[in-house]
């Protein structure tokens, strides 16, 4: 019976023992919030780590820069001569059969053809120039995974050295075999130098299922389209975006460059999915309506 009474003793102190450092514990332990986006101070900046461009992203400006509604953010479609694109003949012909939400030539939702506005995927590289207003980005040996946040969708970037897919009609080649084409194409990055990563991408849909941008301006599946990200500090992304479309464009031009803030880890974002019976109320509500008036 002692040795009964000494064991029951000694296993409460052990739980006391043990409880107290937990207990320190827990009340020390960093508490994980949904914060609001949140900018980071510039006396926190770092040197930016070498081959490296994960991290969660907003644009510089605040977060409803990267929106673009009135086209790319270089050339927005404000009828401006310098702003609009070295069209080809056919580029412009199907220019003109868009009837956009937003831009100089908007129409009423109810008479719109906006491939979006029917909750298609928007494609690439029209994902560029929508909603960047959160983008997160992950990195491993092989590949650079971003995910956008329009539609919670994600796209692969592949830098293990693989070449980038020749395109030939109706999709691409890879090792002698035909592939189909991609909403966000094929991707390919290598490194310039320790902190820009260039990627070209190729294969991606033709030009009756995506538009460049929320204008209506078109882009083909013969489009080639290139991207820089430079990391100029541990806190600033800057990402870049160039389009080669012979299709539709006599020379190539660039669409977008974004300074990219990096954000807390823990930062959550709103979701922000197309939905057709959201869509579908909202056209019978405001179908003849023109945006912004």
């Amino acid at each position: 019976m002692p040795n009964r009474f000494v064991a029951l003793v000694a296993g409460l102190l052990l739980g006391v023992i043990v409880a107290i450092p937990l207990a320190v514990w827990a009340q020390n332990k960093p508490k994980v919030t949904w914060p609001d986006v949140s900018w980071s101070k510039p006396d926190q900046k770092k040197p930016a780590p070498k081959h490296n461009i994960a991290g969660s992203w907003s644009t510089a400006g605040g977060p409803d820069e990267g929106t673009q509604a009135g086209g790319v953010q270089l050339h927005p479609n404000n009828g401006k001569p310098e702003n609009n694109p070295p069209y080809t003949a056919h580029g412009l012909e199907m220019y003109k059969q868009a009837k956009p939400t937003e831009g100089i030539n908007l129409v009423p939702p109810a008479q719109q053809n906006d491939p979006r506005n029917f909750c298609e995927p928007l494609g690439f590289p029209r994902w560029n120039h929508y909603s960047l207003r959160f983008t997160r980005i992950f990195q491993d040996d092989a590949k650079v995974m971003i995910l956008y946040h329009w539609n919670s969708v994600w796209r692969t970037i592949w830098i293990d050295g693989r070449p980038l897919p020749k395109l030939v009609d109706g999709g691409v080649e890879v090792d002698g075999a035909f592939r189909e084409p991609r909403w966000m194409g094929y991707s390919v990055g290598k490194w310039l130098d320790d902190n820009t990563l260039e990627v070209q991408t190729v294969g991606t849909m033709p030009e009756e299922r995506v538009w460049l941008d929320n204008t209506g301006r078109p882009v083909s599946d013969k489009v080639v389209t290139t991207e820089r990200f430079r990391r100029v500090d541990n806190d600033t992304l800057e990402w870049s975006t160039s389009i080669n479309d012979p299709v539709m464009y006599t020379r190539p031009w660039d669409t977008m460059k974004f300074t990219m803030r990096l954000q807390d880890t823990n930062t959550d974002e709103n979701e922000n999915i197309c939905s057709p019976r959201l869509y579908r109320e909202y056209n019978e509500t405001f179908g003849n309506a023109i945006s912004g008036q």
